[in-house]
Formats: C-alpha cells, sequence, structure tokens
C-alpha cells in the first residue's frame, strides 16, 4: 500500500513496474480535507477534481483505491 497516494503517484508507478503484485493506494483524509476546503471556497468543481485525483491514481499502477470519495465516485460512475 502506498499513502499519501497523490503525493505519492510516482512512487505508485515505480510500485506497479518492480511488483507483480495487488498494489493499494489510500488517498488519506489530508488529500480529502483539501479538495473539500478549495471546493466550499469555490477554487474548484469538487466532482471533477474527485474523478481527476482518482483517474491519476489509477493511471500511475494502483489496482484498488481507498478513498473517503468511495460513495461520491460511485455515484458518479454509475450516472
Amino acid at each position: 500500500m502506498v499513502k499519501p497516494a497523490l503525493a505519492y503517484l510516482d512512487v505508485i508507478t515505480r510500485a506497479r513496474l518492480e511488483f507483480d503484485l495487488p498494489l493499494a493506494a489510500y488517498s488519506v483524509s489530508g488529500e480529502y480535507a483539501m479538495i473539500k476546503a478549495a471546493a466550499e471556497r469555490g477554487w474548484l468543481d469538487e466532482p471533477r477534481i474527485m474523478m481527476e485525483v482518482l483517474i491519476a491514481i489509477k493511471r500511475a499502477g494502483a489496482d484498488m483505491i481507498i478513498t473517503y470519495y468511495a460513495k461520491d465516485a460511485a455515484r458518479a460512475v454509475d450516472s
């Protein structure tokens, strides 16, 4: 498991290249709070940034992502 996920996208990529095992990435509460705070101030579009962050983690090589946005992301993908 790599945590925090967003700050270590490069580590996720290197781990994916090095190991043929399931790779988890944990998007920690500070990453979640950072997005929430910026969205509350109107600095960014929260749903769009949420998906951008999760896609970046997946593209870096994570097989699974642990995130506080799990329910919101599932709703966004379902619709």
